[in-house]
């Protein structure tokens, strides 16, 4: 669904999609799942860069509005650091309820 929705938000038609992945989900046009498509196609590769500098961007911004989760550091990887500070303080408006280690808590976490 996400990545039906960024391109219907695009700007431009892509004449084709390359998906990093094993599963295609339906756009009007041709799409091809690459697995391992970071390592494998330049356009992919790119686009995983580009996806997570604006992703580290994205947490350093949320660690001034939750400092106590240290999400400028660990940028939301299930580190010991950000294991720990959920544990003292419960998740976050910011933490997706799927997070594996959130979805497998002691129910005290919610």
């Amino acid at each position: 669904l996400a990545m039906q929705r960024a391109v219907a938000g695009l700007s431009l038609t892509p004449q084709a999609i390359v998906i990093d992945g094993n599963k295609c989900p339906k756009f009007s046009q041709p799409v091809e799942a690459v697995v391992k498509g970071d390592l494998r196609v330049p356009v992919i590769s790119a686009a995983s860069i580009i996806a997570k500098v604006a992703r580290d961007a994205e947490m350093v911004e949320l660690a001034k509005l939750y400092p106590q989760y240290g999400f400028e550091q660990h940028k939301g990887y299930p580190t010991k650091q950000h294991l720990a500070a959920i544990e003292a303080h419960g998740p976050c408006p910011i933490h997706r309820l799927s997070f594996a280690p959130l979805r497998t808590a002691q129910p005290e976490l919610f």
